[in-house]
């Protein structure tokens, strides 16, 4: 899990190191506030759910900086910061 950190794809798939802790928080936040994963047989460990959520390409960084995610039905984004937990 924690290699996955190391590998550089994972760095450059969300655009660099501050913004990968950046996600990573946020998704942690609302994982403990009680949000469903996003990706099939989730671990226990939050972060490793997270990890498999961004290798995935379920969750990002909006351009604002807010945490979206990719709709799978429709391919539409959700503005994950919005929503209501």
């Amino acid at each position: 899990m924690l290699e996955d950190l190391k590998e550089e794809e994972i760095v450059n798939k969300v655009g660099g190191r501050f913004k990968l802790s950046t996600l990573i928080q946020k998704r942690l936040v609302q994982l403990n506030r009680g949000s469903r994963p996003l990706v099939d047989n989730p671990s226990q460990n939050k972060m490793e759910v997270v990890l498999q959520e961004i290798l995935q390409d379920k969750i990002f960084l909006s351009e604002a900086g807010e945490l979206a995610v990719v709709e799978h039905d429709e391919g539409d984004l959700l503005d994950m910061d919005s929503l209501e937990l």
